[in-house]
């Protein structure tokens, strides 16, 4: 899995809102989507580097392209 370390849950959640996606939920996580997809961001800082990587490949991006959006 790729790894995309040392990323905050308030950086992934711009990250993605300039994908495109927005918050639907909130609790201890937050649940966001884009009509299509849903991704659900842990409320850890950093999250999981690991666990990022998979975020990323469900929103449909290669960890290069999650990097230029940060």
């Amino acid at each position: 899995m790729p790894r995309l370390p040392g990323i905050s849950q308030k950086q992934a959640e711009k990250a993605l809102k300039k994908m495109g996606f927005e918050v639907i939920r909130q609790g201890k996580h937050v649940t966001m989507s884009d009509g299509v997809r849903m991704i659900q961001l842990p409320r850890h800082n950093p999250i999981n580097s690991f666990t990022m990587g998979k975020i990323a490949q469900d929103a449909g991006l290669t960890p290069e392209a999650f990097r230029k959006l940060l």
